[in-house]
């Protein structure tokens, strides 16, 4: 998660410098302090384009920021917004005669930015922001545009704050998916990873953020398989933040409306980012590095029905089910150890009409049935383990068992 700077803080450790100038220019209706990284600045927010503009005049001969004192620390303050004059004929990007307010936003943005040197653009405060970084954390699109294209053209575009975050990370962080498909455009690396090794990817599953896996630069060149410290792909990330709402939903007594809405909504967010990183190719058989558990195994230890469902209605899932972990255990084992949970029996019952083995033993030489806690539920998932009718995979092994043993007599004799 990102900070929010602390306005005083910045203006101790050398932000004066622009309040200063701030104040000679007579803009009184701009705030002293420095607003929160976080704050949405509604008017750079513009919706009206997905795409970043194709044809801008970044160059301008007005010039806003003054020559930096010695020793200097620089950092980004709101940037006021003196009227501007209308914007000259040559200036109108080639959109079809037609200026969006997004394309205005960033000639004006340009036009303050002008001044700003190579080194002025790159320098870091404290914690290791750039101008770019707090930009994009606030929200400015227009303004973001602009720095990423001056970085770019320096080379530094993928600079690392003390988190070891880019500004794209801090974009796919906030959600922010036009920013983020305005600074892949500019080159920003999409598989660059912080300090938690997580990639762009993690983030975006394990914060539900869909639309920003959706950006099509996203879509093409990101690494589905990469892992993080713990050996989680982007796909296990997501499970998992599902599986924490169902474990919520779960403990949750007497909630509001409110609070089931807002829950609905997170659950339904993950499962978006599941479909979205299935479709670019992940596998949900890919076992994590710790313990050797798939998407499927993590699924199962919340017996959460939702992700089960999906996961088993792939073409694939017959390959998938049996799998066992590090222990040996299977998708079977461990819905059946839980305890007394909910959707316990109903899991047992998918997973086993799937062709989940109830004969399979793990490293203990444990079957899932022995596993079973004691309790009324626990009596059902027997009776289902029990029962021939629901397992298919049980049926297919017994009549290749028989293949087997008369394959055996036929070269014997």
């Amino acid at each position: 998660s990102r900070r929010i700077k602390n306005p005083d803080r910045q203006l101790r450790s050398g932000f004066l410098f622009f309040q200063k100038w701030n104040s000679e220019q007579k803009w009184n209706s701009e705030p002293k302090l420095k607003s929160p990284k976080y704050e949405p600045i509604a008017a750079d927010m513009s919706p009206q384009t997905a795409t970043s503009p194709t044809s801008l005049h970044l160059n301008s001969t007005a010039c806003f920021f003054p020559a930096l004192p010695e020793n200097a620390v620089m950092g980004l303050q709101e940037v006021p917004q003196p009227v501007q004059p209308p914007a000259r004929e040559h200036d109108v990007p080639a959109s079809g005669g037609k200026m969006t307010l997004f394309h205005w936003q960033i000639q004006q943005e340009a036009k303050k930015a002008e001044g700003l040197s190579p080194e002025q653009v790159c320098m870091q405060d404290s914690d290791g922001d750039t101008f770019l970084h707090i930009a994009v954390a606030q929200g400015r699109r227009a303004l973001s545009y602009v720095l990423a294209t001056k970085m770019a053209r320096y080379g530094s575009l993928d600079v690392k704050e003390h988190n070891g975050q880019t500004a794209l990370q801090i974009a796919v962080a906030t959600n922010q998916h036009l920013i983020i498909s305005d600074l892949l455009s500019h080159g920003a690396q999409v598989n660059i990873r912080d300090l938690w090794g997580r990639s762009p990817l993690h983030v975006c599953a394990e914060k539900g953020h869909y639309l920003s896996l959706q950006v099509k630069t996203v879509l093409l060149y990101s690494s589905v398989t990469s892992r993080r410290t713990l050996g989680l792909t982007p796909l296990h990330a997501a499970v998992l933040s599902h599986n924490a709402v169902v474990k919520e939903v779960r403990h949750l007594e007497n909630p509001c409306p409110f609070m089931i809405s807002e829950l609905a909504h997170r659950r339904r967010r993950y499962v978006e980012c599941v479909r979205t990183l299935m479709h670019m190719g992940a596998s949900y058989g890919t076992k994590d590095l710790k313990s050797g558990r798939t998407c499927l195994h993590m699924a199962a230890e919340e017996a959460n029905i939702e992700l089960l469902h999906l996961f088993l209605e792939q073409p694939m899932s017959l390959a998938a089910v049996n799998i066992k972990t590090f222990s040996g255990n299977t998708a079977l084992h461990i819905v059946s150890s839980l305890q007394n949970y909910r959707n316990q029996a109903e899991a047992v019952k998918l997973l086993m009409r799937k062709g989940a083995d109830p004969g399979m033993r793990n490293l203990e030489n444990e079957l899932p049935c022995q596993l079973v806690p004691e309790g009324s539920v626990g009596e059902k998932v027997k009776r289902l383990e029990g029962s021939p009718n629901l397992s298919l995979f049980s049926d297919t092994t017994q009549t290749l068992s028989q293949s087997k043993k008369l394959y055996s007599v036929l070269l014997f004799l």
